[in-house]
């Protein structure tokens, strides 16, 4: 594999060269030999107010060279770029450079990272399992646990009659899920019982063969399917205040369209998290009859307060504990909540500690996923491919719970915003069903509603026979109708960087010259077909309150804590970061290693209240924004102070000033709670070449390009990271099927059924380019999220396979003498191997070939 990242203009925001070449090296540590080309010690530009260095990498190229030296790929390999480009930065002697970057990965990548199955269990400490429901819809009679099991360490059985509170395992703005279902279960992987075991090896195997006994007579059937949901009317209500609007007249505008699409329908399926750590949690009984929780979870405050009222005790005696989670995407949200609440009841039940650390099968069966839905939508056109209204009905699946659906249409229409389309109406039912209750994963609804753009357009030029490329140029907003459609929240018309973006992709490609070549190789292969697209993306970003709290201590040292999660995203890398750039500001001497000082603690519930979900990409920029806000307070504490000494010593140094401010006994603890008051937009495009084989269906990515407008980012190299999770995008476009039997319950239960994204998944070239765009005063230190987006960007290799479909397909009918080409077609998601070698219509092989011989 070759490595190759090119030299640019560095922003004025803190790193060096060698952080990209660490978090390059760190990133692609998947067992592959590594070419670095042509680097060695460079000299950085100024990076602040007189500042230069050296970028000594020697070490890094050997760790990484050593590292995969026996790991080699095969002759194929792939080549991975990554630069960076400024764009209109201007100079701000604010922005300085403060230490390293990539701080937080470290532990993870040594193993010194403590998660919390690593805890050491507490004396006496017992182990759960869950039994889950695998009918849709029944009565609960009684639950048998096998005898042996009970010989081999059961400790007891927890249910909903051992609640001492309310039944209640999940709490979101929109409502509550009970913890173990009553007399009833809804839905195949409910929780029914909580067995609890001497180790989580038996736990698990009294759990496996406990017989619950069901009983179905007398009930009508449950609903397994959005048009049943439909029939019978269940749905969840969608809160006026996030319900959005219609943009645009759309029988005005179907008036104008020389053609129009009536009904085309498309389905999308669900995806499972796949996060490394499973659900996990360890609940410990303290005293007075308080409960102490460890928890793996992305929202440790509601957990709090389902805990509380679970057990019915005030929430000052509950305390959840989160210092870093192995991997979320959305699954540790809420799903997290019921986990650590079980373990909870059985250790307040038992007065014994209690943990879990779920097996992957039990994962897969509760986790949930993606919601999957139905869509059909109505559009209206020109001639030239300009679109002029479109309508879409969606039926969500939401499952039984309420959990975070009723948000799902306001992030879907917010991504199908993404295009002018003239006139934009919609129909979004989320449907109540007896499945289990879908939940967050990474750009919830956003990523559906960017594939359903991309359908619409790939189907309006398929209808005119016209490039789709074209059509896509043709529709991308105006700064005017922008702003119409996000209703004057489209900011400055400086910040709409995607016009330029798109042109940019179409040059720094060779977007046009790979086009041609691709239509010439597939003029010369029969079994190979090639396909490429270009895809924009505006994704709409609303940053939420956080809040932060900063603490010098005794001999200058700082314990900072935030409300947000460190799920590997770099938050703690962002916030350590900014503490020292804000402290840094006081001015005194020897505080060139100051970030050695800052320490990021673990989330406590009981000192650190309103945390919030870490969720939507925005987490990092928030909390930093409240740990500024921190700084500054205490900045202004300590300056009057470092004033006197100044003119009594000259210099001050840190450890100086604060032994000081401590003897005049000043405040050295400040928080704060940032409450943004403003959304903000991010402009991306991506595009992608694929290569597909006729015979088997089997994709390959041949060349990936990124241009991403990050703004100032706060760390490039934690943005650049970042990037990677498009190959997750790739899974639920192209591979995961998280398929349920009839009854609702999840029988692609392992790697052996359920495809995840590979090695083989990744671009032979994949190029990241990201853009700061530029001072914004609204933004935090004029940054832009970069946790969601790339997922979104994946599509863009669903629509390059398409491209290749239709060749194939283009193909197929010239050998068998038809004059007219079906050349439209849904290539619905996920695109795998068997869909795909079915549309290009080479079912039987042999077949074609006797015909020829014949």
């Amino acid at each position: 594999m070759d490595v190759s990242l090119e030299s640019k203009s560095l922003p004025s925001v803190g790193y060096s060269r060698k952080s990209y070449l660490q978090v390059t090296s760190q990133r692609l540590a998947r067992g592959k030999l590594v070419h670095f080309h042509g680097w060695k010690s460079l000299a950085l530009p100024s990076v602040g107010p007189g500042e230069n260095g050296v970028c000594e990498i020697s070490q890094t190229l050997k760790r990484a060279t050593k590292y995969f030296r026996n790991n080699k790929l095969n002759s194929q390999g792939c080549e991975i770029g990554f630069h960076l480009e400024v764009l209109s930065v201007p100079a701000c002697g604010m922005y300085r450079r403060v230490a390293p970057v990539m701080l937080h990965v470290a532990p993870a990548m040594s193993g010194e990272a403590v998660y919390v199955d690593d805890i050491p269990s507490p004396t006496n400490c017992l182990h759960g399992a869950f039994i889950y429901s695998t009918k849709p819809l029944a009565r609960v009679k009684g639950i048998k646990l096998n005898p042996k099991s009970v010989a081999d360490g059961v400790s007891a059985l927890i249910s909903f009659k051992d609640i001492p509170g309310e039944n209640i395992g999940c709490k979101t703005i929109f409502g509550t899920e009970p913890l173990f279902a009553d007399d009833f279960t809804r839905c195949a992987g409910e929780y029914i019982a909580f067995v609890v075991a001497d180790t989580q090896k038996h736990a698990n195997m009294a759990a496996n063969l406990a017989v619950v006994d069901y009983d179905m007579e007398n009930l009508e059937p449950p609903i397994l399917s959005v048009e049943e949901a439909v029939r019978r009317s269940s749905f969840f209500e969608v809160p006026s205040f996030i319900s959005p609007k219609q943009v645009g007249d759309f029988s005005r505008g179907m008036a104008k369209a020389d053609h129009k699409i009536l009904s085309a329908e498309i389905r999308l399926g669900s995806q499972y998290y796949f996060y490394m750590e499973t659900q996990t949690a360890l609940a410990i009984p303290d005293e007075d009859n308080c409960i102490v929780v460890y928890s793996s979870i992305q929202c440790p405050e509601n957990a709090h307060t389902t805990i509380s009222r679970c057990l019915g005790i005030p929430e000052h005696n509950v305390r959840v504990i989160t210092r870093r989670v192995g991997g979320g995407f959305g699954g540790k949200s809420m799903k997290a909540i019921a986990v650590a609440t079980a373990c909870a009841l059985a250790a307040y039940k038992l007065q014994r500690p209690v943990r879990i650390y779920m097996n992957r099968k039990t994962d897969m069966k509760i986790a949930g996923g993606r919601h999957p839905m139905k869509v059909t939508y109505s559009v209206g056109f020109k001639s030239n491919g300009k679109i002029t209204a479109l309508h879409v009905d969606i039926l969500i699946n939401a499952g039984i719970g309420v959990d975070i659906s009723p948000i799902m249409p306001m992030l879907m229409v917010g991504a199908l915003k993404k295009y002018d389309w003239g006139a934009f109406s919609f129909d979004i039912k989320v449907c109540k069903t007896n499945h289990l209750s879908k939940s967050a994963m990474r750009g919830p609804g956003e990523v559906q509603a960017t594939f359903i753009s991309e359908a619409v357009i790939e189907h309006v030029a398929s209808t005119l026979s016209m490039d789709v490329d074209s059509v896509r140029s043709r529709n991308l907003h105006t700064f005017n109708s922008l702003n119409f459609f996000f209703e004057g929240c489209a900011g400055e018309h400086v910040e709409y960087t995607l016009p330029l973006i798109w042109d940019k992709l179409a040059t720094s490609s060779s977007f046009k010259e790979r086009t041609d070549m691709i239509k010439q190789f597939n003029m010369c292969n029969k079994w190979q077909k090639r396909g490429i697209s270009r895809v924009p993306i505006v994704h709409e970003v609303s940053l939420k309150a956080t809040p932060g709290k900063v603490s010098i201590l005794s001999d200058g040292s700082v314990a900072v804590e935030v409300g947000g999660i460190e799920l590997g995203q770099g938050l703690w890398t962002k916030v350590k970061q900014m503490t020292a750039f804000a402290l840094i500001s006081i001015g005194c001497d020897g505080m060139g290693d100051f970030l050695e000082k800052v320490r990021v603690i673990q989330s406590d519930t009981l000192s650190l209240i309103q945390g919030g979900l870490t969720a939507g990409s925005t987490t990092s920029e928030c909390s930093c924004e409240a740990i500024r806000l921190c700084c500054n307070m205490l900045v202004e504490r300590l300056n009057p102070i470092k004033e006197r000494l100044q003119e009594q010593m000259g210099s001050v140094e840190w450890g100086t000033l604060i032994l000081q401010a401590q003897s005049q006994a000043v405040n050295l603890s400040a928080s704060s709670y940032y409450v943004p008051d403003f959304s903000s937009f991010q402009y991306l495009n991506y595009g992608a070449a694929v290569e597909v084989n006729l015979l088997t269906g089997q994709t390959t990515i041949l060349q990936s390009d990124i241009i991403y407008d990050c703004g100032q980012s706060l760390n490039p190299a934690v943005d650049l990271g970042q990037k990677e999770l498009f190959v997750q995008g790739i899974g639920f476009f192209m591979l995961e099927e998280y398929t349920t039997n009839s009854d609702g319950l999840v029988v692609t239960e392992g790697t052996w059924t359920y495809k995840i994204p590979t090695i083989d998944t990744i671009p032979k070239q994949f190029n990241v380019e990201v853009l700061n765009s530029g001072h914004h005063k609204n933004r935090v230190l004029s940054s832009k999220a970069s946790g969601e987006p790339p997922l979104l960007l994946a599509v863009s290799v669903h629509c390059a396979t398409r491209a290749a479909i239709r060749e194939a397909r283009q193909q197929l009918l010239s050998w068998t003498g038809l004059t007219k080409c079906d050349s439209t077609f849904q290539l619905e998601v996920p695109a795998t191997m068997p869909v795909v070698k079915e549309l290009c219509g080479l079912e039987n092989v042999e077949s074609y070939l006797q015909s020829l011989l014949s």
